[in-house]
């Protein structure tokens, strides 16, 4: 193979790779939007603690915790809607706060 074929494969693997994901995200998105299948849940809500971490002066570090709190997620394979999705929300139950 030449030099000059050896780019096109590499371009076109890139190109289908990028027109892969595009749709398979445009898909998920559509799902979301439209309740695909029909009633399926579009939201959900998981406890999250927020963990605040404040720096002292004598080089510690302090924690304060909060009590947890509900928060919404979006049953998808990617964030949308401004939203995480549950399945990454649930892995993730608690949030740190540089302070």
């Amino acid at each position: 193979m030449t030099l000059a074929a050896i780019k096109v494969a590499v371009l076109r693997v890139i190109l289908i790779t990028l027109a892969l994901l595009l749709l398979i995200y445009g898909g998920d998105y559509v799902s979301v939007a439209y309740r695909i299948p029909k009633g399926r849940q579009q939201f959900g809500t998981v406890q999250v603690q927020r963990v605040y971490t404040v720096k002292l002066k004598n080089q510690k570090t302090d924690y304060m915790f909060e009590a947890p709190e509900p928060q919404q997620c979006v049953h998808s394979l990617f964030p949308q809607l401004g939203l995480l999705p549950c399945w990454y929300r649930q892995q993730h139950r608690t949030e740190e706060v540089d302070y």
